[in-house]
């Protein structure tokens, strides 16, 4: 079973970047597809990026392709979001989750959650 820790939001202006950091213990950390969700105030938890085991993949919507780019460093069990062009619609509470079970894209796959770290991007 993985436990999942999430750091590095912050408050940022438009355009700013930031990278999230989402360090895993528990279980075999290259086992595991690994995704990033936002959840907005009000909205529905949305998809952001998911990476495969080792890394070859990479799946993003239409939404955040092209700003940001997800990796892994699986020596040090940890996944990185980074996120450049920041804009005030990325404010969320960002979640790392880890999966199991192929393929990464499939979302509700996804078992594993942190506690989330909260982004704030101002106009």
């Amino acid at each position: 079973q993985a436990q999942l820790v999430e750091s590095g939001g912050g408050l940022v202006q438009a355009g700013d970047s930031l990278r999230l950091s989402c360090a895993a213990s528990g279980g075999t950390f290259s086992g595991f597809n690994v995704g990033w969700f936002r959840q907005a105030p009000g909205k529905e938890r949305e998809f952001v990026a998911a990476i495969t085991r080792n890394g070859r993949n990479t799946y993003y919507p239409d939404s955040v392709k092209g700003r940001f780019t997800i990796s892994r460093d699986n020596t040090k069990n940890t996944v990185y979001l980074q996120m450049n062009s920041l804009k005030p619609e990325d404010t969320a509470l960002y979640y790392c989750a880890a999966s199991p079970r192929e393929p990464a894209w499939v979302t509700t796959l996804y078992e594993y959650w942190g506690q989330g770290t909260q982004v704030t991007v101002s106009s």
